[in-house]
């Protein structure tokens, strides 16, 4: 049986023996136990990243070297370091929503988008400035 299961935020999880907790995918095999069994931490599980996991936990970048866990694919931040877990065509990202500001980054913590709650506090975070004259 499939463990894909979906958090109450919405994003890619890990479901437990109990069959009612959703592990968020990037807490899988993070040394953290959060299944009463603990199955989410088992050697059969995490003994070969991301080799070792079921699919849908793993999101795989652009550079083939890098991967990310599937809850952080469209999350706002920079996870691969080449913003293809944001910006790719296999993200498949919706457009910044509405708490989000869009412009084209010049820090690569964000990539398409820059939390509105950073506009206007004196850090440059789009190329254009915009995120702190227009936003």
């Amino acid at each position: 049986a499939s463990r894909l299961c979906i958090t109450p935020s919405n994003r890619t999880g890990f479901l437990c023996n109990d069959r009612a907790t959703c592990v968020p995918a990037s807490q899988v095999c993070d040394g953290t136990t959060n299944c009463r069994n603990g199955e989410d931490e088992q050697e059969k599980l995490c003994g070969d990243l991301p080799h070792s996991l079921p699919p849908y936990l793993v999101f795989h970048c652009g550079n083939p070297a890098h991967w990310v866990y599937a809850d952080q694919r469209c999350n706002g931040m920079n996870d691969c370091g080449d913003c293809s877990d944001e910006m790719g065509s296999a993200a498949a990202c919706p457009p910044c929503g509405p708490a989000w500001w869009s412009c084209s980054p010049l820090h690569y913590q964000y990539c398409a988008c820059v939390p509105r709650t950073r506009c206007r506090d004196g850090v440059q975070h789009c190329a254009s400035w915009s995120d702190e004259y227009l936003c």
